[in-house]
């Protein structure tokens, strides 16, 4: 397996270079992003596989798990090499299993100082709020993480799951680096926030890539796989990066044999006609 090629990346922040084929790490922890890991020793190996594989992006949440995925990251890749970024997310709480907001100013500081310490990082490269809490305005939640990006805790400040206003008014209050919203060849819900950070020169990191794995089946999908001869999951992958230059895709996978079909998309040619045919 080759690393990906120097076209193939993304300058995030505006002051690293990333490989727009990264890693979410939901999966590195029990369903539904709750527990333990069944095989955790499996998924330590498969997280020591990334770099070799070209990956220098992995992007984790304190909510996987919780902690256990931050946990795992630091125990297989720290030291970590001087290109690999680490972006974090802060915003769920976790009670049960259950996904709860909660952006309260001095819950976010612990979470942060939680997520520090179990990645053994001074610096998070990459602070993203997983989703905006209605019941705080958003200047106190965006003022919480630029007070913290004064403090150099954090590098850079992205958002998840946000319309245009949410990011505009974000905008008004800090540089966002990221946007991380759900898009896939079958989901575009999100294509007006996309364009935005396309001509914003902000990352977007589409969640659920392959929807979950309903992306098979898909007729078009299937007409180019077979023409070139990958799965349709690669081609939704493919598709991705061919769609917009500012995509960081980040699919997600808990077997070393994924990870690797993964890295592949990264290096089919989709054609302008291909692109045309599938929309």
């Amino acid at each position: 397996m080759r690393v990906l090629a120097q076209n193939n990346t993304y300058q995030l922040g505006g002051d690293i270079e990333v490989n727009r084929l990264g890693y979410g790490a939901l999966k590195t922890t029990g369903p539904g992003g709750y527990g333990q890991p069944k095989d955790k020793e499996g998924i330590v190996k498969l997280l020591r596989k990334i770099h070799g594989l070209g990956i220098n992006f992995i992007d984790t949440a304190d909510s996987y798990g919780p902690f256990i995925s931050e946990e795992l990251i630091a125990e297989a890749l720290h030291p970590y090499h001087k290109n690999t970024v680490i972006a974090t997310k802060v915003g769920y709480e976790r009670p049960n299993g259950n996904w709860v907001v909660n952006n309260d100013p001095k819950r976010m500081r612990n979470a942060l100082e939680g997520s520090l310490k179990r990645l053994k990082v001074e610096q998070i490269y990459l602070y993203q709020l997983h989703r905006i809490d209605a019941k705080i305005p958003l200047p106190e939640q965006i003022g919480f993480l630029t007070e913290v990006q004064r403090e150099g805790l954090i590098q850079h400040i992205g958002l998840s799951e946000v319309n245009m206003q949410q990011l505009q008014e974000a905008m008004d209050y800090a540089s966002i680096a990221s946007v991380q919203n759900q898009y896939s060849y079958g989901n575009r819900k999100w294509a007006d926030v996309l364009e935005f950070t396309a001509q914003h020169n902000i990352a977007f990191l589409p969640w659920y890539p392959l929807d979950a794995g309903s992306i098979y089946g898909r007729q078009k999908l299937e007409v180019i796989a077979t023409k070139y001869g990958f799965s349709s999951h690669q081609i939704a992958l493919a598709w991705l990066l061919h769609h917009s230059n500012n995509i960081i895709a980040i699919p997600g996978t808990s077997n070393p044999i994924h990870l690797e079909e993964n890295l592949v998309a990264g290096h089919i040619p989709l054609t302008k006609q291909d692109m045309e045919f599938l929309g």
